[in-house]
């Protein structure tokens, strides 16, 4: 008896040194869809959400470093994970590191737990450390689009504070110009699109490429995209960077760190915890 109430005491006071300790060394904001629907062209739609591991890794990595994560949607709501990203091979084939992983996103992403953006940004952002945006399709439906996001953005731009985001995440930086409900509508059309007043003109970067983009749009048994992100990007302003297709792939310039495609999360992890520290 005596045995295990020490167990239990011990474990107490290690959870709660952890707590402190992550309260202590900082606070991460991740930035999330609130959609699961993404929008084809002719008004179809393909199930979305975001990618496991893109989210799930770098997240994990953070609270180990002792970060404390605070997840947001723009309308407040629990966010879902696009289904087919629940899968090994994102995991180097691992389905116990899977599970574990899911595990912990399950954590982060209780309903109880994920904010607003609305009311995020009017509690003030200061006590944020960085931002981290996951793929998946899903930050192409409300996201990218998304005035609110904008001021986010500009926030962590203009305090130079790290902002990562990773395969599709970083069509989200297309907010943060004057107007990007026009530039997605331009995009969309097919018309000549200008990013006026974006922030990361000239930025180095990477996005999603086309060639993976391909392979997707391949599964879609006909249908098609709205728009390739990659060429979103280009269009822009920013100075796109690939490596091959499925290679990993992190680009790092000032305060923004942007990954290529799913098989970056470990980097990108790597290169958030490094700007971070360094901040």
């Amino acid at each position: 008896m005596r045995r295990a109430f020490k167990y239990l005491l011990t474990t107490a006071l290690l959870a709660f040194s952890v707590t402190s300790f992550a309260a202590a060394k900082g606070e991460v904001l991740v930035l999330l869809s609130s959609e699961t629907a993404l929008p084809l062209q002719q008004g179809k739609t393909f199930p979305s959400g975001f990618y496991l591991n893109e989210f799930g890794v770098p997240a994990d990595a953070l609270i180990r470093a002792g970060y404390h994560l605070t997840i947001v949607t723009p309308k407040g709501n629990q966010p879902q994970p696009d289904k087919r990203s629940i899968a090994a091979r994102y995991f180097g084939g691992n389905a116990q590191e899977m599970s574990r992983i899911k595990g912990v996103v399950d954590n982060l992403t209780q309903a109880a737990e994920v904010k607003s953006l609305s009311s995020v940004i009017s509690a003030g952002l200061d006590r944020y450390d960085a931002l981290f945006i996951p793929g998946g399709q899903a930050p192409l439906i409300d996201l990218a689009n998304n005035r609110e996001v904008g001021t986010l953005l500009r926030y962590f731009h203009e305090k130079s504070k790290p902002t990562a985001a990773i395969c599709h995440g970083p069509i989200t930086l297309l907010a943060a110009q004057t107007d990007p409900e026009a530039f997605e509508n331009a995009l969309v059309s097919q018309r000549s699109a200008s990013a006026e007043n974006w922030i990361y003109r000239g930025y180095n970067m990477t996005i999603f490429s086309d060639a993976e983009e391909q392979v997707f749009e391949a599964s879609l048994k006909g249908d098609k995209l709205r728009y390739y992100p990659a060429q979103a990007m280009k269009q822009a302003g920013g100075k796109m960077q690939f490596a091959a297709a499925w290679q990993p792939n992190v680009v790092v310039d000032r305060e923004l760190i942007t990954g290529q495609n799913p098989f970056s999360d470990h980097l990108i992890a790597s290169a958030l915890l490094k700007a971070l520290n360094s901040h």
